[in-house]
């Protein structure tokens, strides 16, 4: 099979999902023509025109970048039909209407390419009626493809074949949608709402109809179904506010006009919630009408009470038991749960019972394996665990006995018993639905592995679920070369030579949040040693997001208190050193960035070779948070990059260059992507974005051999420029402006100053040669200072107690 390159790709529709498929593709720099109906009015493309300059509006923003939007090519379809000839794929995501989609496919059909893909965005409208609207030269090509709500932060991707789609087309779509996009595919059989909607949509109709039946308020029933659930952190009405309610009551009028009492014993089930209905009636939709469930009245968040018709307080929290119940292991929370007397806790086994009945009964017709279901569960709902990875952790037969039971005493939302497969045969002697040999298929009757396409090898360390023992583990996988609790170095190579001839190093901290203790940085100082001895690259790696969150303040306190400033020079000195250490070794360091980078962290990453970012990552020093300054070398980074980046221009004023990384470093600004991070500077030109989690790693292992391989040699250590006492005059006139104007408080401008004075090189003369070791001299006696400071302490006291930082 031939590479399936995509060089363009056409999104039909410029509505909500259209517009922000189209940023996602911009994000990860594939070429996009946005298409939409002709105005009336104005330009001809400008209902698109308007949908690409909204998405820089839209909250969290589906594009890394603000301005790539521009990147976008509007389109219509009265002038640019020719334009479809140059899309090797092409993505339909108009409006839910089988009519509309009809008609719109027989109007673009004869100017779609000889060999381009064609997939249809639906969130369950059969995709076999849809292309039976196409002519047979494009029914091979054409299959399904559900993106997630948004696009750009939703894991989860289904592709839904056709009788006539061709095999090898699926695998080109799912290869692209893996390595390019970022995102997890699961195979979804073409049933309405196909997978994650169709077991998503049953789980909130069925936790709706449980709440009603137990008389619980929503804010309680959010505070179960949320985090402490191990689920997404929003619950279930949140939830559906977020998605919005015209949307959910779409998905599950496509249940109730597909879907019968034969073929889902359900059925019954799936009416409307009143108070749904209710909420639609009064046109609240949710988060996009601002209110629905909930809406905020001032600072006070409102819960829609059905019997008023009105809006009561909202804030209520469940019973404490229940929190404790849920942090049991499965088996114990599960039998806890169904043996609670008071509702919250009979309403929780409910709400399980009713999603485990569900799962099982329906596994046959709608995935291809029970793999499938719990992954579409994971990336599509925030579900720490899938249903059937969770009932197979409380113990598969144990839970199946207590599901059966309530069955026949007629506690379940139907009648219809679990699947033979459940109690008898492989399932049942496995203990569970995935082993190492593969996931239950109930159609084929046997478990199935994983598919195997040729981007899957690039995910060394895939996201796997519980049982499944045939996939290796990071945290014990490879050759350990040293191992202590704050740091594991490691190495996938074998000792025999790979096609780069070049062995790499690998670092993991395994501290919590992967924060940089003093156990930490010896370890780390030990490992670039190594790597120089033995290896020819070293790739800093810890497996689960995130990168680092930078230093380990709990550690750091004690030694304060004890030692007083000089024990936290000592240590201030020690990270410094790392930096140094890892800019400066004689074989490349690269950082695998996934998640925050913060702090430590971000300084660890800036000093490395080179750096790896997924796309989601989030990079800053956000030192001010606890009234400290970056002081293992961050700032003595941006005056360093702002001296490189002035050299290459004509003007001699370093300011403008210092400006992005002084009020990055002063604002505690994070990069709300690895593309923003770049703006900012914490992620240059050369570095990679990619846009797979759990290609990091490889990409990582691979660019440092590259490196080593074309002759990589450390930077040469180099005095450069400052902007000196002059450059801090100007920053310090723009704090007292800001301070002045209510932006920022007295002890905020404080630390800025400070930091200015670090950034600007001290009280020296504009253009002053200094090196790093000078300027780290001041990044330590400027957080030294700090650091006995009492408006720093109950900064650093409130992040350690809330996560949150204080403004004071």
């Amino acid at each position: 099979m031939s590479r399936f390159n995509v060089k363009k790709v056409a999104v039909l529709g410029a509505g909500v999902m259209g517009a922000q498929i189209a940023a996602h593709l911009v994000n990860v720099k594939v070429p996009v023509i946005l298409f939409d109906l002709p105005a009336k009015e104005g330009s001809k493309s400008g209902i698109a025109e308007r949908a690409i300059a909204n998405l820089k509006k839209l909250k969290p923003s589906p594009i890394g970048v603000a301005d790539d939007v521009d990147l976008i090519q509007p389109a219509n379809y009265e002038e640019h039909m020719k334009l479809l000839k140059g899309c090797d794929l092409v993505i339909e995501a108009i409006a839910e209407r089988m009519d509309w989609k009809l008609d719109l496919y027989h109007k673009v059909a004869p100017f779609i390419a000889k060999h381009a893909l064609v997939a249809s965005n639906t969130s369950g409208l059969s995709i076999t009626k849809l292309s039976e609207a196409l002519p047979d030269a494009i029914k091979p090509r054409f299959c399904g493809i559900h993106f997630f709500n948004p696009p750009r932060y939703m894991q989860l991707v289904e592709l839904i074949n056709t009788p006539t789609t061709q095999p090898e087309v699926l695998d080109q779509l799912e290869t692209f949608v893996t390595a390019v996009l970022g995102k997890g595919v699961v195979r979804a059989h073409d049933t309405p709402n196909f997978i994650a909607n169709r077991i998503g949509i049953a789980g909130m109709l069925s936790t709706m109809k449980q709440a009603e039946n137990f008389g619980l308020n929503f804010d309680v029933v959010d505070d179960l179904t949320g985090k402490k659930l191990g689920r997404a952190s929003s619950g279930t009405f949140r939830t559906a506010d977020v998605v919005g309610l015209d949307t959910m009551a779409h998905v599950i009028k496509t249940m109730q006009e597909n879907l019968n009492e034969q073929s889902d014993p359900f059925f019954a089930n799936f009416g409307t919630p009143k108070v749904l209905q209710k909420l639609l009636d009064l046109g609240f939709l949710g988060n996009k009408t601002k209110q629905g469930f909930y809406k905020r009245v001032g600072r006070e968040t409102m819960q829609f009470e059905l019997a008023s018709e009105d809006y009561i307080p909202a804030g209520g929290k469940a019973d404490e038991v229940y929190g404790r119940m849920l942090k049991k292991p499965a088996a114990e929370r599960l039998k806890l749960l169904r043996n609670a007397e008071g509702k919250e806790g009979q309403f929780l086994w409910a709400i399980l019972r009713d999603s485990f009945h569900y799962a099982a009964v329906h596994l046959e017709h709608i995935a291809d394996c029970a793999r499938d279901l719990d992954q579409a569960m994971r990336w599509g709902y925030g579900m720490q665990q899938g249903p059937f990875e969770l009932w197979q952790d409380a113990g598969w037969l144990d839970v199946a006995k207590m599901v059966q039971e309530d069955i026949d005493a007629g506690k379940a939302l139907c009648k219809a018993p679990l699947p033979k497969w459940v109690f008898e045969g492989p399932v049942a002697e496995a203990g569970g639905v995935h082993t190492g040999n593969g996931s239950w298929s109930a159609s084929q009757a046997q478990f199935v592995p994983r598919r195997v396409l040729p981007v899957y090898e690039r995910q060394i360390f895939p996201e796997k679920l519980l049982g499944e023992t045939n996939l290796p583990d990071w945290q014990t996988a490879g050759t350990t070369i040293a191992e202590t609790k704050a740091l594991r170095t490691w190495t996938l190579d074998d000792g025999s030579e790979g096609p780069s001839g070049k062995r790499v190093l690998i670092a993991s901290i395994k501290n919590k949040m992967h924060a940089i203790s003093p156990e930490v940085m010896e370890g780390l100082m030990e490992a670039v040693d190594t790597a120089e001895s033995d290896f020819d690259g070293m790739v800093i790696w810890s497996g689960d997001s995130p990168f680092s969150v930078g230093a380990d303040l709990e550690a750091t306190m004690p030694a304060f208190v004890i030692g007083g400033a000089d024990a936290i020079e000592s240590i201030e000195q020690e990270l410094q050193n790392l930096m140094l250490r890892l800019r400066y070794a004689q074989v490349p360091v690269v950082s695998a960035i996934h998640g925050l980078a913060l702090g430590g962290g971000c300084e660890m990453a800036v000093y490395s070779a080179r750096r790896v970012a997924h796309m989601e990552s989030y990079i800053g020093l956000v030192e001010v948070g606890v009234g400290l300054v970056p002081g293992a070398g961050g700032l003595t980074y941006i005056a360093r990059r702002a001296a490189e980046n002035s050299a290459t221009s004509t003007g001699k004023d370093l300011l403008p260059f210092l400006t992005e990384g002084f009020t990055a470093a002063a604002m505690a600004k994070v990069g709300t992507s690895a593309l923003e991070s770049r703006k900012l500077g914490y992620l240059l030109e050369s570095d990679i974005v990619v846009a797979h989690k759990d290609e990091v790693l490889f990409v990582a292992i691979n660019e440092a051999k590259s490196m080593a391989a074309s002759g990589w040699r450390a930077p040469l250590k180099r005095s450069f420029p400052v902007a000196g006492r002059s450059g801090q005059a100007t920053i310090k006139g723009s704090l007292v402006n800001m301070r002045d104007g209510g932006f920022i408080s007295e002890f905020d401008q404080y630390i800025a100053g400070m930091i200015a004075n670090v950034v600007c090189g001290g009280d020296v003369d504009a253009g002053t040669l200094v090196d790093e070791a000078y300027l780290m001299k001041l990044e330590r006696k400027a957080f030294c200072h700090l650091i006995a400071h009492p408006k720093t302490h109950e900064r650093i006291l409130g992040m350690l107690n809330t996560g949150k930082p204080v403004r004071n």
